[in-house]
C-alpha cells in the first residue's frame, strides 16, 4: 500500500471502495506534460526545512520541492525525447500586484519578484515550450491552455508540480472537467504540508485522476517513441 493510501483510515477506504471510487484510467496516446508552478517562490533557492524556507519565500515548500525536482527532470527528459508537449505554469505578476495572491493568504511586499518566478535550472523550459501565466490556482482559469491542448491534439494530461492541495488539484479538476484523462505523478508533486500532499493524492486518485509513479509515467512516455508492436505488448 502506498503512503497516500495508508494516510486514510481503513474505514474510510472501505467506504470509498464500496462507493466505487477505485477505477483507473488508461493512458492516452497523445499526452501532454503539465509542470505546475515549479518556480523559485515555491522551491526556494536551496533545500531547507520548510519552517526555515519560508523565511526566504513565504510560499516555499522546502525540501519536498527539491526531492521532487529530479523526478520531474527525468520525466521531462523522456517527454522531450518522445516529442510529448510540455507546458509550464507560473504566476502572473501583473495580476498579482493588483489583485493579490491566488489564495487568500495575505500578500507581502518583496524585492525578489523576478527571482520568485524563475524556473529552477534543472527543469527550465526551452524556448519552444509553452508557459502559461495564470492569475489563480488552476492553469486553465483565465488562460489559453485549453486552446493550446486542443490545437496539439492532446488526449490526456500528465501532471507534476505544486502545491498538491492547491494549484495541482485545481488544475487536475479543471483538466478532468474538460474531458482529459489525468495522471498525477506522485513523486513529481509536492506541498508544504506532507499530510495535505498525501490526502490530496488519495482524493484526486479517487475522483478526478489516476495517481501513477514516475517510473510508470516514464515507461508510458518512452513507449510512445517505440513501434506499435511494442506498445501493444506493453498494454
Amino acid at each position: 500500500m502506498r503512503d497516500w493510501e495508508k494516510i486514510i483510515p481503513e474505514y474510510d477506504r472501505k467506504v470509498y471502495e464500496k462507493a466505487g471510487y477505485t477505477g483507473k484510467q488508461a493512458f492516452g496516446q497523445r499526452p501532454a506534460l503539465l509542470i505546475i508552478d515549479v518556480i523559485t517562490s515555491f522551491t526556494g533557492t536551496r533545500p531547507q526545512e520548510t519552517l526555515a524556507a519560508i523565511d526566504e519565500f513565504r510560499s516555499s515548500c522546502g525540501k519536498a520541492a527539491w526531492q521532487a525536482l529530479p523526478h520531474i527532470r527525468k520525466l521531462l527528459v523522456a517527454c522531450r525525447k518522445s516529442k510529448v508537449p510540455v507546458i509550464y505554469s507560473t504566476s502572473d505578476p501583473d495580476f498579482k500586484a493588483v489583485f493579490g495572491n491566488a489564495t487568500k493568504r495575505v500578500r507581502e511586499p518583496t524585492t525578489m519578484t523576478d527571482l520568485a518566478v524563475e524556473f529552477p535550472q534543472m527543469i527550465r523550459p526551452r524556448k519552444d515550450e509553452y508557459v502559461v501565466h495564470k492569475a489563480r490556482a488552476s492553469a486553465f482559469f483565465g488562460t489559453h491552455l485549453i486552446t493550446y491542448l486542443t490545437r496539439k491534439n492532446v488526449d490526456s494530461l500528465i501532471v507534476t508540480g505544486c502545491s498538491t492541495s492547491g494549484c495541482v488539484r485545481s488544475s487536475v479538476i479543471d483538466g478532468y472537467s474538460y474531458g482529459f484523462p489525468v495522471f498525477v505523478v506522485e513523486e513529481g508533486t509536492f506541498d508544504r504540508s506532507q499530510f495535505s500532499h498525501l490526502v490530496n493524492l488519495y482524493e484526486m486518485n479517487s475522483k478526478y485522476a489516476t495517481v501513477v509513479t514516475r517510473a510508470e509515467a516514464v515507461a508510458h512516455v518512452e513507449s510512445l517513441h517505440a513501434g506499435p508492436g511494442l506498445r501493444a505488448a506493453q498494454r
